[in-house]
């Protein structure tokens, strides 16, 4: 029965962390498209700072790819522990970003990467256990 429990919980966040991602990759590049950004980049209210996050969150996206690649070629996904509190404390960079420029930031950003962090941590701390139980 507790196998049962482990491995369906484990199904459960790895999709989850899958999903979380796909959001994150496809997110951060889609912040680049007016017209398909998942997040409401006010061109009047962000003026010419709209640029500076389009292209952080593009940046975001891909370090995210080239960080999965490492992990999963390298067989050391708990790293994703590391990863998952970096993507936490970008909830405090983006406000604090807000705050300097006096922008008022997407509300759904703090969702983002609170959620992709949250998943990462998870994920990372799930793949340790798994090797503790073997």
């Amino acid at each position: 029965m507790t196998s049962k429990i482990f491995y369906s919980t484990k199904f459960i966040l790895v999709a989850n962390f899958l999903v979380s991602v796909m959001l994150l990759s496809a997110g951060g590049l889609l912040s680049l498209s007016d017209r398909y950004s998942l997040f409401d980049f006010n061109q009047e209210l962000y003026g010419e700072l709209v640029s500076n996050i389009k292209i952080t969150m593009a940046y975001v996206a891909m370090t995210e790819m080239v960080i999965c690649a490492y992990c999963f070629f390298s067989k050391k996904t708990q790293t994703f522990v590391l990863v998952g509190f970096f993507l936490i404390l970008m909830v405090g960079s983006v406000y604090f970003y807000g705050q300097i420029n006096d922008v008022e930031m997407d509300e759904n950003l703090y969702l983002f990467f609170l959620y992709t962090g949250v998943s990462h941590i998870l994920f990372g701390v799930m793949s340790n256990l798994k090797q503790d139980l073997y």
